[in-house]
């Protein structure tokens, strides 16, 4: 995350406080909360998914005792350097320690010796995970004289998934998640409900408080409604000498066990929210697996062709895909590797990229639509209106991660095992869906003839000299500064105010590039009309990192890209539009967490000389309240900023360009799933989904008319 320093005057360097709240992109109208030196948009409750009738879970061998548990190393390490196992402190930090429990009764259900997983966040700060799975062995391993239980609460690297004997998939943080998560929580404590007796140990720190015992009763009132027989409680509470923040997000946990719903037909998953104001509930359960979730993040869009399902299994290692196009131009694709969810893809994606485009031009070749070689279609024009998810499940010893918290897989052999699958599977659907083909190779060959169309356009452009090279645009006031750590530019609303932003900023480090009214909606519009768009050839020509195949992050001239528009219906359009193309287009500014948007105030209250400003309607309504309660003579005088040109440019530094005054949003996509959702919904062609959101949410809209 950037950070802003604060700065004393307008010609010191770019300093201020930084910015520690995320802005998140969401459905319904944000619920904004002050703080100190930022505003955080809270995301809406999601709709509560119900769950049809149980389905019973697979009969397997259910031999699971000590002789399954292996020892490989200690603890220590874990409080030491926390970062190397759970990737970081802070709130996803937190929440990964979470996921690792989740996950871990989440294996019991792979495995085929669970049906529910309950996730309660507790009033005291705690977390409770129950699974009605096995339950966690409490018989004694004699090379340590101690239970199971005990070796695997206190132990790294021991567990079921080693040997591969307890668990051949598995999506725990390679075996070592209940033991870290342990080390890092001030106070843990585990029950396990084996032969009808229940058995309990807790911990500080890591540490036992005493042996394992048997209780007569256990701390969870009504434990028999969830676990029949056989399960696991974990209740966790997390470390505030290791975590800053220890406050669980609702909104990031329903994300993960909603992906894990999905990649798990047949499992029940049970969230709720306990805590003082914040009561909630969502259950989840899904049969369809990933052809539901395919399902879902073509919501609102129009589907070319029913979904195409891939699964077989090969060396060992089962691959699962799922595609289908929509009418957009956006591409949305998902890849797992046992219910680990790889952002970052890997080689699992690269198999299935590589299969897509063979198989589109081999079929395309053979019913004649590609005669020559020129006609045949890159990877890139697979992508446009591609909605799919690659799901992988492999032994867990096998799993090669880059980086501890598997953002991306690394497994070479799993590329040509995904590829040769996909490829089969989709010639296989081809041959016997050919309306179905043809559909996806005419919007494929579309997309190949925007692409050619763009290059021509962009060519064209590049040949006037105007999208690379010294001539930037005659609108930008660029900055002094040219290191981009240091350097902001401000992308303002209108040549008014844009024109106080120039006199107002301090131009060491503050650029200023003007916006005149509303620009083009990018959510369908490909890269030609994009570049011919004056207002957005600017901008691009402005960030200097190009578009299209031609970006480059490093070229990137300012590290902070800030919106600034009107506080009112029309600044908040331009806003919208200003995020798609930022989304859609550049989305590795948002990834980085270099986009965000400005605060300018609403209101200007003044008594005398004192002059204040606020930036909410409950903070107007303090300032006076506390004006009145000092009892000072004169009339309050309250101006409501319509616009920033309405401020001169002292006022416009003071309130919203000044680093130690200003509030700045910065934005980051927490769900990109429900992000894409968002856009489509509000930026796409369909209008009744629009229609059904604004009449849903007309009541909380604040319309300044």
């Amino acid at each position: 995350m950037a950070k802003l320093k604060p700065s004393k005057s307008k010609s010191a360097k770019l300093k201020s406080k930084p910015v520690k709240v995320k802005t998140k992109i969401k459905v319904k109208k944000a619920k904004v909360v002050k703080t100190k030196s930022v505003k955080q948009i809270k995301t809406p409750k999601a709709k509560i998914q119900t769950k049809p009738k149980e389905q019973v879970a697979p009969q397997m061998e259910s031999g699971y005792s000590a002789k399954h548990i292996q020892v490989l190393e200690g603890l220590e390490p874990v409080r030491k350097r926390p970062g190397m196992y759970i990737g970081s402190t802070d709130l996803h930090g937190l929440h990964e320690s979470l996921r690792e429990i989740i996950d871990n009764a989440v294996d019991e259900a792979l495995a085929g010796f669970s049906k529910n997983v309950w996730i309660t966040l507790n009033l005291d700060g705690s977390a409770t995970v129950i699974d009605d799975g096995r339950g966690i062995p409490v018989d004694i391993m004699p090379q340590y004289k101690k239970s199971a239980l005990e070796i695997v609460m206190t132990k790294l690297h021991a567990g079921g998934k080693f040997g591969g004997s307890a668990y051949k998939v598995s999506g725990g943080l390679h075996g070592v998640g209940a033991s870290v998560v342990n080390a890092l929580s001030e106070n843990m404590w585990v029950e396990v409900k084996r032969d009808n007796k229940i058995y309990r140990q807790e911990y500080a720190i890591g540490k036992p408080k005493d042996s394992v015992k048997e209780v007569s009763k256990s701390y969870i009132d009504g434990l028999d409604k969830f676990i029949k027989n056989t399960g696991t409680v974990v209740t966790f509470f997390p470390d505030k000498k290791i975590f800053p923040v220890t406050d669980f997000d609702f909104e990031m946990i329903k994300k993960a066990i909603r992906e894990r719903a999905y990649l798990v037909p047949g499992l029940y998953f049970h969230l709720y929210d306990k805590r003082e104001g914040r009561e909630n509930e969502v259950n989840y359960y899904f049969e369809g697996g990933i052809t539901s979730l395919v399902a879902k993040i073509n919501e609102n869009k129009v589907a070319q062709h029913k979904a195409i399902y891939i699964q077989k299994e090969q060396d060992g290692v089962e691959v699962q895909a799922a595609l289908q196009y929509n009418d957009g131009y956006a591409e949305n694709v998902e890849s797992y590797v046992n219910v680990i969810n790889t952002i970052n893809g890997g080689t699992h994606l690269t198999g299935f990229r590589m299969a897509l485009t063979r198989s589109i031009n081999d079929y395309g070749k053979k019913i004649g639509s590609f005669k020559e070689e020129e006609d045949s279609v890159t990877g890139d024009d697979t992508k446009e209106g591609l909605a799919a998810v690659v799901y992988v499940k492999m032994a867990q010893d096998r799993i090669q991660f880059e980086g501890q918290t598997k953002g991306k897989l690394g497994n070479s052999e799993i590329q040509p095992i995904v590829q040769t699958i996909v490829k089969e599977g989709l010639n296989t659907y081809f041959e016997e869906n050919p309306s179905d083909a043809r559909k996806i190779l005419e919007k494929v060959y579309l997309a190949a003839k925007a692409r050619l169309a763009a290059k021509a356009a962009k060519e064209a452009i590049l040949r006037k000299g105007a999208l690379e090279g010294s001539s930037l645009p005659g609108k930008l006031a660029d900055c002094q500064e040219k290191d981009p750590s240091l350097c902001e530019l401000y992308i303002v609303e209108g040549d008014s105010a844009g024109g106080s932003a120039k006199m107002g900023r301090d131009r060491k480090f503050q650029a200023i590039l003007p916006f005149g009214g509303k620009i083009l909606n990018t959510e369908r519009a490909r890269l030609d009309k994009i570049i011919e768009f004056e207002g957005l050839k600017n901008l691009i020509i402005a960030l200097g990192m190009g578009i299209g195949e031609s970006i480059n992050l490093e070229k990137l001239r300012y590290h902070r890209v800030i919106i600034m528009t009107d506080a009112d219906v029309d600044g908040e359009h331009i806003e919208t539009l200003v995020l798609t193309f930022f989304y859609r287009h550049l989305p590795e500014i948002v990834k980085q967490g270099y986009l965000y948007i400005a605060q300018p105030p609403l209101y200007k209250i003044q008594l005398g000389k004192d002059i204040s400003y606020a930036y909410t309607e409950d903070e107007k309504e303090k300032t006076v309240a506390a004006i009145r309660t000092g009892k000072k003579a004169g009339v309050i005088n309250i101006q409501r900023y319509k616009g920033l040109g309405e401020m001169n440019p002292d006022q416009l530094w003071e309130t919203t360009m000044n680093p130690e005054n200003r509030i700045l949003k910065q934005i980051r996509v927490v769900d990109a799933e429900a992000a894409d959702a968002v856009f489509t919904m509000l930026m796409g062609p369909e209008v009744p989904p629009r229609k059904h959101f604004i009449q849903s949410n007309a009541k909380q809209a604040n319309l300044d008319v």
